[in-house]
């Protein structure tokens, strides 16, 4: 069996969990962490951003790393909640 296409879902938590282990990330760290394609994780990072998940801070040295944002450490958890509701379901 051919390895399943993460759900769009799937990618957001995982993106969104890997800042929030790493408290704060490089863009590039991220995009390997990720998995994706550069173009499609273009698309999530300024969706993400664009909805107030994450933040793109810029330090004195002009380094760039993203961030989670409240409402971003709010989304996981409440995908966990959903995800032990369905688990539960056996689904």
């Amino acid at each position: 069996m051919a390895a399943k296409k993460r759900e769009r879902l799937d990618v957001i938590r995982d993106i969104l969990n890997t800042i929030r282990e790493n408290r704060q990330i490089k863009p590039t760290r991220l995009l390997y962490a990720s998995n994706l394609s550069p173009q499609m994780f273009k698309e999530y990072i300024t969706e993400l951003v664009s909805k107030k998940f994450i933040v793109l801070n810029v330090d004195g040295k002009e380094k760039k790393f993203f961030s989670l944002t409240k409402k971003g450490q709010d989304f996981l958890v409440e995908y966990k909640v959903i995800e032990s509701f369905i688990e539960n379901f056996g689904l």
